[in-house]
């Protein structure tokens, strides 16, 4: 399959944008417990977004599982489970630092181990450094971690600036210590999302053979791996229904806000499962280095969550030096970003 970089960072910057855009409806949500409003988007995003989609670009779609090998099935649900651990203590930070920070400090950890641990498991890794596009690739990486190091200090000196009703006004949870702990596990545990990617690579095979379109290969591979997340998230979000008693929630109040609030939960989801769709796409593009569109993903990520960041007013009162600091971390990881394609792009020439 022909690569095509230009196309691939395109999808996959869409991907980012959808994914720093999910949250926002949420702040518009009434009366539901975070469990109960994370649930009810946890439905449109990873069990009916993914599965309408592999089953509207897949012909034969039962016949694809069928013939998948079991491992690459077992591994992509398992994995996905994982991710899921990963994506409900994302949920948490977000909940407790907002979108600017909360999105930092896991996509940081998360663009680093998604992007080399694939493939130094596979073996792949030596091969990367013996060529200008592997080399450039690693680069941006190592780019990419800076810029997010920048806007973890942006986020820093906002927090010593700010008092705590300020912070508050903006994120009306926050809570400092709380969300950075859950930051890292959510870093940590979201790079398996990475490795049920490489995993389910079978699945994706099986569907071309089938007749699906090379550009829709992974919507059955992400279908899986997704339900996988959403097994985790639901457990967890019943476990706190049944603790908390806010199970109800979903089935009470005036018929007006419910309404309203599972259509915010939908449009949550919807945005989301956008991210999954487009970077699904965009990587089958990427060429050779196709896992380098992961950190890609985490740059775009942080970008647009900081605009939304500053359109919500989480940094009004702070320094202009801090905004300073912020708009310095956004600047580099666009040249991450950008670094990663060329590095896709010099790729494309080495294997003629």
């Amino acid at each position: 399959m022909a690569s095509d970089p230009v196309l691939g960072l395109t999808l996959i910057t869409l991907a980012g944008i959808a994914t720093a855009c999910f949250y926002a409806p949420f702040k518009q949500v009434r009366g539901w417990a975070w469990e109960t409003y994370w649930l009810a988007f946890g439905v449109t995003s990873w069990v009916v977004g993914p599965w309408l989609a592999a089953w509207l670009t897949v012909p034969q779609l039962g016949e694809v599982l069928s013939d998948a090998p079991g491992r690459a099935l077992a591994m992509s649900f398992i994995f996905g489970a994982l991710w899921g651990v990963g994506s409900l203590t994302n949920g948490l930070a977000l909940r407790y630092l907002g979108l600017s920070l909360g999105w930092a400090i896991p996509l940081g950890l998360c663009a680093a181990l998604g992007t080399l641990l694939p493939p130094a498991v596979s073996g792949e890794f030596p091969q990367l450094l013996q060529t200008s596009s592997g080399r450039m690739t690693l680069v941006s990486v190592a780019v990419g971690l800076v810029g997010i190091a920048i806007c973890a200090k942006a986020g820093s000196l906002k927090d010593r600036e700010l008092s705590m009703q300020a912070k508050r006004e903006a994120i009306s949870e926050f809570n400092l210590g709380r969300g950075l702990w859950l930051s890292v596990v959510a870093g940590v545990m979201s790079a398996c999302m990475a490795f049920g990617i490489a995993e389910g690579k079978p699945i994706a095979a099986v569907a071309i053979e089938h007749g699906a379109a090379e550009v829709w290969q992974n919507t059955p591979l992400f279908a899986v791996l997704l339900l996988g997340g959403f097994a985790t998230n639901a457990a967890w979000c019943l476990v706190l229904g049944i603790r908390h008693r806010t199970a109800r929630q979903l089935a009470e109040g005036p018929a007006l806000r419910l309404s309203f609030n599972y259509l915010l939960c939908t449009l949550a989801g919807a945005l989301w499962y956008l991210q999954s769709l487009f970077y699904g796409m965009g990587e089958t593009k990427m060429g050779r280095y196709r896992f380098a569109g992961w950190s890609v993903l985490m740059a775009c990520i942080i970008i647009f969550s900081n605009l939304w960041g500053l359109a919500f007013r989480e940094w009004a009162g702070t320094s202009r030096t801090t905004r300073t600091w912020l708009a310095a971390g956004l600047a580099v990881l666009v040249l991450s970003a950008l670094m990663t394609s060329y590095g896709s792009y010099l790729a494309t020439y080495e294997s003629y």
